[in-house]
């Protein structure tokens, strides 16, 4: 029997989540003090004679060893050359308590010129009000230039690099702008903040806060905003890949606990190399760590790609994720090729997407392959642009989705993705998601003017924004969960017969369990079956529109209320529909519940032909399938309980303020 505090360790077949940490037993801890006067790498690395560098240290560190590092500002990469021989005697890098030991991938430059002998285009501006007066806009604008030191980047120039330059087949050209993919690696921050970089010269007199690379990447122009002269700023640009990386794969069982990594020049995924990266090693632990503005990647914790020749034996993924913050990374949070026995939790994920790289396929939140045995866990995705919140690409088996919040996908076509997974069963509950827009071009939604649309066969593939979208992938298990204000649906499934070729990455999308969650004003539907082979049962159907239940094969489609969804199908017939409002503010951690005044569309009052609810606690309790032994909180069940992530309407309330 599990004990309640780890309900939500239970996994969809029924056992629980393999943990495999163990109380480490330190044999030597070394110290490493940067701002020390007393520091040096001649010295012998203990309290009272610290190492200067985070390398000295990690060349010191054996198995059994503890490094402390005193806080600072270290302009290295942390390299460990040796990683520990089990559980309790790993090999662990700590920041020193109650100290911010800041890891950057840059360095600090204060040799500026004016930036000249280069086109900007014309800006008419006028002096009386009559008639322009033709200024050019070097005259107008404050531009500067800096020249690299070669003897800064030590054979890695993140200038000379394009962001995507190893696996990139699989992009389809022709629906993407390749600008973003093609700007160099290389970023300018003042003052700790991102400038912006712009593909010609000439930009930089169109935007403030930019940059610009020349061809031979030895030569950078900015321009700041407001005009501003960067000699009264905190300049600084990356020069380094990476912040915390092995030289060498496969080291295993170490712990980075406590760091601050920012700056990071990574490049566009495949190979996914983060900010963090284990380097193909197994059974890792990054906690407390926080990493701000990695190029692409922010933590790696797989077999980096899939070209590398096979090693017998090897062992990928069993590592943790855990508390850590990750702000800003331009393509992808976490990224684990291969990554199973993975233990993913208590994360904030903010700001990923930047980059607009989408069509690398590596785009996301988390994006993980074949996770096998996992556990996602209350985790905080807020704020995606241009990519999933999450993304579990292909043969993904007995994974749990558990407790977790997604809000605000900005541009998104999905906050889930499941794609291509036919054997086992994969478990999504008590999860909150929240505004998902959709990535669409609105200039081709067909006009519907009057009836015209009434008498359709199909629906478009114009508008998209899911709550949880599925290709391919079989018997996945959705309950308790509150998805709302989807573009198009809060589920959305369809098959890929067509890519079950040598590498049997097709699916029905088949089998699927739909219980017990509340969906909220999605624009288009609720859920969107593919065929009617598939469960719904016990949902909550909450201020929909007309046909906001559908099934899409055989041809012509359905959409379907929930009265005829009973009848036809004998769908939901424990579900209800409601009509009063949610305001939550995932900023305060509030949520309102309120009445509505106004009325669905078609046939009111004593007319209606489903029961219309509009008092929260008038809601039935519906039957809890074994699988959902918790609420949102991790506190058991009830064996008829609402649906949705919560155990009262109360509850609710509090826990966006965790």
């Amino acid at each position: 029997m599990v004990k309640q505090e780890d309900l939500t360790a239970v996994l969809p077949d029924g056992t629980s989540f393999e943990f495999w940490e163990r109380e480490c037993i330190y044999e030597r801890t070394l110290y490493v003090a940067c701002e020390d006067p007393k520091a040096s790498d001649d010295n012998d690395g203990s309290k009272g004679a610290p190492f200067k560098t985070l390398d000295r240290a990690a060349r010191e560190a054996k198995p059994g060893t503890r490094v402390l590092i005193r806080g600072g500002i270290y302009r290295e990469c942390l390299t460990p050359r040796r990683g520990g021989s089990d559980s309790e005697h790993m090999v662990s890098f700590e920041a020193f308590p109650g100290e911010q030991v800041i890891i950057r991938a840059s360095e600090k430059v204060d040799d500026f010129s004016k930036s000249t002998g280069w086109k900007l285009l014309p800006v008419p501006e006028f002096s009386s009000g009559i008639r322009p007066v033709a200024k050019t806009v070097e005259e107008t604008r404050s531009i500067w230039k800096h020249e690299l030191d070669p003897d800064m980047f030590r054979g890695y120039n993140p200038f000379c690099a394009v962001n995507i330059i190893h696996d990139r087949l699989f992009i389809e050209y022709d629906k993407t702008d390749m600008t973003t993919y093609l700007n160099r690696r290389g970023v300018v921050y003042c003052d700790g903040e991102p400038l912006k970089q712009v593909a010609l010269y000439h930009m930089l007199g169109e935007e403030d806060n930019t940059y610009w690379v020349e061809a031979n990447g030895q030569t950078i122009h900015f321009r700041l905003k407001g005009d501003e002269d960067p000699h009264g700023h905190f300049i600084e640009i990356s020069v380094r890949e990476q912040c915390v990386a092995p030289k060498e794969p496969f080291l295993s069982y170490i712990r980075i606990k406590g760091l601050t990594c920012e700056h990071a020049a990574t490049g566009g995924p495949v190979p996914q190399r983060g900010a963090i990266s284990s380097f193909r090693g197994h059974h890792w632990i990054v906690e407390d760590c926080t990493v701000n503005y990695a190029n692409t990647v922010a933590i790696d914790i797989g077999n980096e790609c899939w070209h590398h020749s096979p090693v017998e034996g090897q062992i990928i993924g069993h590592s943790v994720i855990r508390g850590c913050t990750i702000r800003n990374a331009g393509v992808c949070g976490i990224a684990g090729l291969f990554a199973g026995h993975m233990l993913i939790e208590d994360n904030r994920i903010e700001g990923t997407g930047w980059q607009k790289m989408e069509l690398s396929w590596e785009a996301g939140g988390i994006k993980l392959h074949n996770s096998v045995n996992g556990l996602i866990r209350r985790n905080l995705f807020k704020d995606t642009l241009r990519a999933d919140h999450l993304w579990l690409d292909c043969g993904n088996q007995n994974t749990r989705i558990t407790s977790n919040i997604f809000v605000n996908g900005i541009e998104q076509r999905e906050a889930i993705f499941i794609e291509c997974t036919k054997d086992g069963f994969n478990l999504i509950d008590n999860n909150i998601i929240w505004n998902v827009e959709g990535r669409f071009d609105p200039a081709k939604v067909p006009a519907e003017p009057g009836s015209s649309g009434w008498y359709k066969l199909a629906e478009t593939e114009a508008v998209n924004g899911y709550g949880i979208y599925c290709e391919g992938t079989d018997r996945l298990i959705i309950a308790h969960n509150l998805i709302g204000k989807c573009r198009h649906s809060g589920y959305y499934a369809k098959p890929v017969g067509f890519r079950m070729g040598g590498l049997e990455r097709g699916g029905t999308s088949r089998k699927a369990k739909i219980f017990n969650n509340i969906f909220y004003d999605c624009g288009e539907a609720a859920v969107v079956f593919p065929t009617a082979d598939n469960e719904a049962d016990g949902n909550l159907y909450l201020c929909m529109g007309g046909g906001y239940l559908r099934i899409m094969y055989p041809a012509p489609e359905v959409c379907l209320d929930l009265k005829t969804w009973q009848e036809f199908y004998g769908f939901d017939m424990s579900g209800e529909y409601a009509w009063f409002a949610f305001e939550p503010d995932f900023e305060k951690g509030t949520v309102k519940i309120l009445p509505r005044a106004d009325e669905p569309v078609n046939a009111p009052g004593p007319d209606r032909k489903i029961k219309l609810l509009r008092d929260p606690d008038a809601v039935k309790k519906v039957c809890t399938p074994e699988y959902v032994n918790c609420d949102i909180t991790g506190a058991g069940r009830e064996r008829a309980s609402l649906p949705g992530p919560f155990s009262s309407w109360d509850e609710m309330k509090k826990i966006l303020q965790r």
